[in-house]
């Protein structure tokens, strides 16, 4: 068998192989959303066959691009191992690899990347990755003189382009339907959208506008009436869907503890994005989804930097991947590790972050004060992982982070029960705001970055184009709940409270519970616009 491999072999060989191996391993995901959308019938049986020729040809214009003499053989085997761990979280979690996942993946923790790791996944790398690999690594690829390198290339393309546009052209009723109206399904392409999801990541890291930085808010000052010093604490939650919070009609009681307190509901609040890297960050900027740009936002202040000007002592607190950048220039402490977080198990319990508190607050004793604290939350797809064994209440559970492997009943009951352990949270976090009810107006504000899809036509987890998600990783849960000293019309905010909102109006809202004056605000993004007593 080894002989084989010292036989000479032309290199637009090997890329054609390569191409049809991937078309065959790595895209059973594309095939299988194209025949949700176009059945397999003998009237579209041809155009199908004429996609996965389509698929053969834009893979082998790629490559023979990206590729030379030099570069062939590492770019193959980098990209088969790539394309291998793609084809895994395609298959397994119906995820597409765009420029914010790929975001994503370049903030996420080890911790966090540790729950995606399986057998399975590394059953996808060693036979679509390695073992292809070795065998590229093997053959004897022979190259003519550059000067005819350079024609064959040329040849390659013009005959594969060729046969590219023909195919188009001959199936042009289809493919009018397949890139006007059904462009979603381009997402699932292995390797070729995610090459192109990091070319347009690598060209904007690259391309970079070096825009200066931005100050916004200049203006912003404490009402001189605010006599009241403020204590309030933000939680941003992490991946929790609106329809699983009992406060909004869910069937399970998965707010047993915040049922009991005055809290105010806010049942329909949209989300940023449908994942923490874009949500996040937006949630606390002054753009808003419509207008919201990743640079843009990472070049000009945001509300707690306006906060901060304006003399409110801004803490973060995170038990998650990190801020996103919100708060780079703020107080902020990382709760990820025992070294500071007291509570911990198998990791670190969100609860944690209230450790010290009291201690912060005595120790700033002038100035209004605003708390946030970033959840890990509903982080999938290890649920189980997110909740101490005591709120393990809904059973049986998925105990693996391979959800397809699981019944919906068991992925459900895991993450409804990390749902019960963050109502546990919220609940400390309003019990440690009643002890200083008597020195401040507290207030506690919980809202989610977005939503989580478990299981419902295929998908998992987050991150799906936000044009095309479900409204599972959109919607998001936001309660309020308000010490008896903060000076607030309950009655008239609970009337409203039902209306559509999004994360467009933290940004102003926060603005108003701290009573600052600017001209950046916005009375019609604040939710508790006119309720100020």
């Amino acid at each position: 068998m080894f002989h084989l491999f010292k036989r000479p072999i032309s290199s637009r060989w090997v890329i054609l192989a390569v191409s049809l191996f991937w078309l065959i391993t790595a895209n059973q995901a594309f095939f299988r959303h194209v025949v949700q959308v176009y059945p397999l019938t003998w009237e579209n049986l041809p155009a199908i066959a004429s996609l996965a020729v389509l698929l053969v040809g834009v893979t082998v214009l790629l490559l023979t691009l990206l590729s030379n003499r030099w570069i062939l053989k590492p770019l193959l085997i980098t990209l088969l191992m790539v394309t291998s761990s793609v084809a895994y979280f395609i298959d397994t979690y119906d995820i597409v690899i765009n420029t914010e996942m790929i975001t994503n993946v370049v903030q996420t923790n080890v911790n966090e990347s540790a729950d995606l790791l399986s057998w399975t996944m590394a059953l996808y790398i060693l036979v679509l990755g390695v073992l292809p690999s070795l065998v590229v690594y093997r053959l004897n690829i022979v190259y003519p003189r550059i000067g005819k390198q350079l024609i064959e290339d040329g040849k390659t393309i013009g005959v594969t382009l060729a046969a590219v546009l023909a195919l188009v052209f001959a199936f042009s009723k289809f493919y009018t339907s397949f890139f006007r109206e059904h462009k979603p399904l381009r997402y699932y392409a292995n390797p070729s959208y995610y090459l192109y999801s990091l070319g347009k990541y690598t060209s904007d890291a690259f391309s970079a506008r070096n825009m200066p930085f931005k100050l916004l808010g200049e203006d912003a000052r404490n009402d001189p009436a605010d006599t009241d010093r403020e204590l309030i604490i933000l939680v941003v939650g992490e991946a929790v869907r609106v329809d699983h919070f009992a406060l909004n009609g869910y069937t399970r009681d998965t707010n047993p503890l915040l049922s009991r307190e005055k809290i105010i509901n806010f049942p329909d609040v949209s989300s940023c994005g449908t994942e923490t890297a874009v949500s996040v960050p937006c949630m606390f900027s002054h753009l808003g989804r419509e207008e919201y740009d990743k640079d843009e936002a990472a070049s000009t202040e945001n509300v707690l930097d306006i906060l901060s000007r304006a003399g409110v002592n801004v803490l973060w607190r995170d038990n998650n991947s990190d801020s996103k950048g919100v708060a780079k220039r703020l107080a902020y402490e990382d709760f990820k590790s025992p070294d500071t977080n007291p509570v911990c198990d198998v990791e670190c319990r969100d609860e944690g972050m209230l450790a010290g508190l009291d201690e912060y607050i005595k120790a700033h004793p002038k100035g209004d004060i605003l708390i946030v604290l970033h959840q890990m939350g509903n982080h999938g797809p290890a649920y189980y992982k997110r909740y101490p064994k005591e709120f393990e209440k809904f059973t049986p559970v998925c105990r693996s982070n391979q959800l397809q492997e699981c019944s919906r009943e068991e992925i459900v009951n895991a993450y409804d029960n990390t749902l019960l352990y963050t109502d546990h949270v919220l609940s400390q976090v309003i019990s440690l705001l009643k002890k200083h009810d008597d020195t401040f107006e507290t207030a506690m504000f919980y809202m989610s970055d977005h939503g989580e899809s478990l299981g419902e036509n295929g998908l998992y987890l987050h991150g799906f184009p936000y044009a095309i998600a479900p409204d599972a990783q959109k919607k998001v849960p936001a309660v309020m709940w308000f010490g008896n000293r903060f000076r607030i019309d309950r009655d008239q905010l609970a009337q409203k409270a039902a209306q559509p909102y999004t994360h467009d109006h933290l940004f102003h809202t926060l603005l108003n519970l701290f009573e600052v004056k600017t001209s950046v605000y916005r009375p019609e993004l604040d939710m508790l616009n006119g309720m100020r007593k």
